[in-house]
């Protein structure tokens, strides 16, 4: 009787994250901004750090918006650090103060990603961002694969990434 109670638990505990699971893919998907276009723009610009970011070309690219003040971003933080040891990564970190503000709180936080600070907000609103966190995922040809908004796991972003390689 034991062993049934706990099948029948572990069963329902795995319909409900499927069911979560599947909502989550379901709001990220309606929520995801319409960019116009699937190509990447192009980006040129100054990272915090000093260095200039220009797009690789053959290689993924992940494009995630953040902001200091979002608490779902500072959980999602050391997915991105993950991500970004293997894969190219901007972050954009938006209206989160000066340049220096933002370092201090990379260096705070252990954080090592690329950092744009958009500090008017100038790229979120090229690329339509209305909630933090949002994850663009792009293929070596520069193709928009998928879009996340909000919280994803290290497991979800290689997941997309090996899919689209």
């Amino acid at each position: 009787m034991n062993t049934w109670k706990i099948r029948s638990t572990i069963k329902e505990i795995t319909i409900i994250l499927v069911l979560m699971f599947i909502m989550s893919n379901i709001i990220s998907y309606i929520r995801a901004p319409d960019l116009g276009s699937s190509q990447l723009p192009k980006i040129e610009a100054k990272l915090v750090d000093g260095s200039t970011f220009s797009a690789r070309k053959g290689k993924p690219l992940i494009i995630h918006f953040w902001a200091i003040s979002c608490p779902a971003c500072k959980l999602e933080a050391p997915n991105i650090e993950t991500v970004s040891r293997r894969y190219d990564v901007l972050t954009i970190a938006v209206n989160s103060g000066s340049d220096e503000e933002v370092q201090t709180y990379m260096q705070e936080n252990g954080l090592h990603f690329k950092v744009l600070n958009d500090r008017e907000g100038a790229w979120a609103t090229e690329f339509k961002i209305e909630v933090f966190p949002t994850t663009f995922i792009y293929d070596a040809k520069r193709k928009l694969r998928f879009t996340e908004v909000g919280y994803t796991t290290t497991a979800g972003l290689l997941a997309r990434l090996e899919w689209i390689e």
